[in-house]
Parts: C-alpha cells; sequence; structure tokens
C-alpha cells in the first residue's frame, strides 16, 4: 500500500462496506462518492473491488480491498482493514450494513477514529431469507450501538423503526432517504423502440418490467402468479425480468415461468447496464418484494416516469405516494388486480401522460442527489463538532 494522497477538501471521509458488488447499499455509495466534491471519499471493501471499485477508481475515489472470504472474517483481512483506518487519518468513517458497522466501527475505534457513522440498509431481518450470520451481527451491532457509533444513518423511515425494536438507540439515528442521479434517469422517449426492437415486442403488448436479481425476498414467485392471473384473462403483456439470475440458467425461476405457462409472457435479459433505458422503455414497473428498505428500483423507474406497482415494503409507499399502485405483499391476487388497473388506464393516453410525468417530479421534488449529499454532508459535519 502507497499511502493515501493529501487532498485539500473540507472532510476526509473513509467509507468502510462489506462489499462493492451490484446491490442497492453498493450503488448508492457510489454515487455519494463520484457526486459529491466537497469531501475527499476513500472506500473500503472487506472484500474485492466488485462491480464498483473500477467505476470508483476511474472518477478519482481510492478504493482498497481488506480480501476476505464471502461470509469469513480472515486476521489477515482485520490487520488489512486497521491498517487502512490508520494511513487514512479520516475525519469521518462511514460504514455501510451491518458487517461493516461492526468491523469498521471496532477497527475504526482501535485506530483512534471517533467520529463512526454506522449506515442502516435494511428493514427486514427474516430466518431462512437473512443468513444467521447477518441476523447475528445485527443483534450484537444493536447492543453496541449506543456507545460504538456517534450517530446512526438510516435509508428508511421503516428500517428506523425496525432497528428500533431490535435495540438499536434511537437517539443516534437519522434517515437519509436515498438520492438520484436525475441527469442519468431521465425520460428516454426512444428506448421503447430499442427496446421493443431488440426483444420483438409488439406494440400492441403493455410491457411490464421489474428489475431485481434473483433473491428471496424479491418473490418473483408472487410476480409471476400475478402474471399467471393476467395471461388468463386474455390481457396483451410481455414482463421483462433484468437483474442478475434472470437467465436460462436459473433452474427454480424457468420452473416457476413453465408452471405458470407464461413462457412466450415472460423476457428473461439477464444482468444490463443499461438500466435507465430499460426503465425509460416499461409502460409499468412492478416490485413484488416481500422486503425492503428503501427499493432503489422504484425511485429510478419513476425518475425515468414510468409508473410503479409495489407491495407495501420498507419505505416503498413513501416513494411512490400517489403516483402508483401498493398492494400487501406476498399477496398475488392484489398485485395481479393493481397491475390490471394501470394497464386499463395505460389506454387513456392523456391520464396515463399525466401519472409518468407525477412520477418523475415527485424523485425530483423529495429524493435528488444533492438532497442525499447535503444530508450526509450535514451529519458528518454535527458528528466532528
Amino acid at each position: 500500500m502507497t499511502g493515501f494522497p493529501e487532498e485539500n477538501k473540507e472532510m476526509r471521509v473513509l467509507h468502510v462496506i462489506t462489499s462493492l458488488d451490484s446491490g442497492g447499499a453498493e450503488g448508492v455509495l457510489a454515487r455519494l462518492c463520484r457526486a459529491d466534491h466537497s469531501n475527499a471519499h476513500h472506500v473500503i471493501s472487506l472484500m474485492d473491488e466488485g462491480v464498483y471499485g473500477l467505476p470508483l477508481r476511474r472518477a478519482g475515489v481510492q478504493v482498497y480491498c481488506a480480501g476476505m472470504p464471502r461470509g469469513k472474517v480472515t486476521v489477515k483481512g482485520l490487520f488489512r482493514l486497521w491498517l487502512f483506518i490508520r494511513e487514512a487519518r479520516p475525519d469521518v468513517i462511514q460504514t455501510w450494513m451491518y458487517h461493516a458497522d461492526f468491523l469498521g466501527g471496532l477497527l475504526g475505534r482501535l485506530a483512534g477514529v471517533r467520529s463512526i457513522v454506522w449506515g442502516i440498509r435494511n428493514t427486514d431481518l427474516e430466518p431462512g431469507k437473512s443468513s444467521r450470520s447477518t441476523i447475528l451481527v445485527a443483534k450484537l451491532c444493536a447492543r453496541i450501538s449506543s456507545w460504538l457509533p456517534a450517530r446512526i444513518a438510516v435509508c428508511a423511515e421503516k428500517a428506523a423503526e425496525v432497528h428500533a425494536r431490535l435495540g438499536y438507540c434511537t437517539g443516534k439515528m437519522t434517515v437519509i432517504p436515498n438520492g438520484y442521479d436525475l441527469a442519468r434517469f431521465k425520460p428516454l422517449p426512444s428506448s421503447a423502440e430499442v427496446i421493443r426492437h431488440e426483444f420483438q415486442i409488439p406494440a400492441s403488448d403493455v410491457l411490464i418490467g421489474m428489475v431485481a436479481r434473483f433473491d428471496p425476498y424479491k418473490d418473483h414467485g408472487n410476480l409471476i402468479s400475478a402474471l399467471e392471473q393476467l395471461d388468463e384473462r386474455g390481457v396483451e403483456f410481455r414482463c421483462l425480468l433484468v437483474g442478475e439470475g434472470m437467465d436460462s440458467g436459473n433452474s427454480k425461476l424457468m420452473k416457476f415461468i413453465e408452471d405458470a405457462g407464461l413462457e412466450k409472457r415472460i423476457i428473461l435479459a439477464g444482468r444490463r447496464a443499461d438500466i435507465p433505458v430499460v426503465m425509460s422503455a416499461l409502460d409499468l414497473h412492478v416490485l413484488s418484494s416481500l422486503s425492503e428498505a428503501f427499493p432503489n428500483v422504484i425511485a429510478e423507474a419513476m425518475a425515468c416516469g414510468t409508473p410503479c406497482v409495489s407491495t407495501d415494503v420498507g419505505d416503498a409507499s413513501l416513494i411512490v405516494g400517489d403516483t402508483g399502485w401498493i398492494v400487501p405483499p406476498g399477496n398475488s391476487d392484489k398485485l395481479a388486480a393493481a397491475v390490471q388497473k394501470a394497464i386499463n388506464e395505460i389506454l387513456d393516453a392523456d391520464e396515463w401522460g399525466s401519472r409518468k410525468a407525477a412520477a418523475r417530479t415527485r424523485i425530483e421534488n423529495r429524493f435528488s442527489l444533492k438532497g442525499m449529499i447535503t444530508s450526509f454532508d450535514s451529519l458528518w459535519q454535527a458528528v466532528l463538532r
């Protein structure tokens, strides 16, 4: 390691995150570091540099990796983490997710840093869906939350409520909603033609989509059950599934689709880099999750002018407001009814155009990237004072 360069910026902020793979927390961290030019940002991944390491380095952010295997803590990795913190000499350590909160917080204290801000990015912790180690570490963090971190940044009101019940120190919590790059996520009128041509989707079919990795919490089975009902009613639609695991190699997903008889309705697009294009091309974005904290995909779709149907998870209802539809999680009947209602409204061009504009405006007014940066900056300044 060559050491951290000197900077002439207001604060030196060191971020410690569990990984830099594709995910909501990782994406928020990347947006924050690349867009905040007032402070000097450095990032330590407990694992490797994943998908965000290279883009961060290209943006001038120092990225370091402790090299710990997934699900394991090593002595060598801990020593690297401690050494990185010592050499960085940060004004503030901002940690992201439970393992990074615990290890980054403890090693930060051992390295002599007291200005430590934890980051909570989850809402629910349920056995069978969250790993045993994640649940254990979260409960351990709750026990030490009153003395280790100076403050706790929480991404959603719902997450704050859940973690307060878990025993986290409520007096240290500050809710900072995610912010979005509205120059990147914006309506792209030509995208519909591009995506429909790529996947040979007729103009007469409503294009529904869900951008999410294959994960028990995303409950793709619920979505497919709802789509099966629409198919039985003779609704002409196609559904584009985008994300890690959204491909024919996923045997569990393929069984869901085949059992529902939706092979001709559902398109598996896998992981893609052109998410703003995809979001803009959709007529309607659907999120069928069982649990979320602050679902980024809803806000990203709305920023692109695409209305949403979502299950009532995390802060989804706060994001959507009156621009879309919220239904109970795990209820395919109500999910199908909401999607059907949205499809019926799409036929009214004027009404649907107003809804699309309202979705974009809501994100502009409430969840801008500038607003998120200002909130984090104010929190870090308060911790230093």
